[in-house]
């Protein structure tokens, strides 16, 4: 499988194996008008297996995103075709329109300007419950 390099873009790596596809479906990526590879189950010495997205655009990306997702993968930004920067990414303290709280009875229901706010609550199980009715994602 050949791949091509990117000149000016961002790679997200170290995605754990599988999730790549919500990460790509929670950011947003089917709607740009850019090249965006999603490589799945590549081998790494680290991790077993993991995926990975190259975006062919230099784009600014959501790090609650990323971290709500798959804490611990890394951002990899190109330009002129060299690495100018990689972050790691941790899981975010706080969520805002990233999930929408699945109580009926929810200010946000029937408030649809309020913007979805959750709290992480449990770090090691990683819950995240909505601050205007307590209700946990899923």
């Amino acid at each position: 499988m050949n791949i091509d390099s990117i000149h000016n873009g961002v790679v997200i790596d170290h995605i754990t194996a599988g999730q790549g596809m919500q990460l790509y479906a929670l950011l947003g990526l089917d709607a740009l008008d850019v090249s965006v590879a999603i490589i799945k189950n590549v081998v790494s010495h680290k991790m077993g297996k993991k995926d990975i997205i190259k975006i062919d655009a230099d784009i600014p990306v959501d790090f609650q995103v990323i971290g709500y997702v798959d804490p611990g993968a890394t951002i990899n930004v190109i330009r002129e075709g060299e690495l100018v920067s990689k972050q790691t990414v941790e899981l975010p303290d706080r969520l805002t329109d990233v999930l929408k709280c699945r109580n009926p009875r929810c200010i946000t229901s029937t408030e649809q300007e309020l913007k979805q706010i959750f709290r992480l609550t449990d770090r090691e199980k990683r819950v995240y419950r909505c601050i205007y009715c307590e209700t946990a994602a899923k």
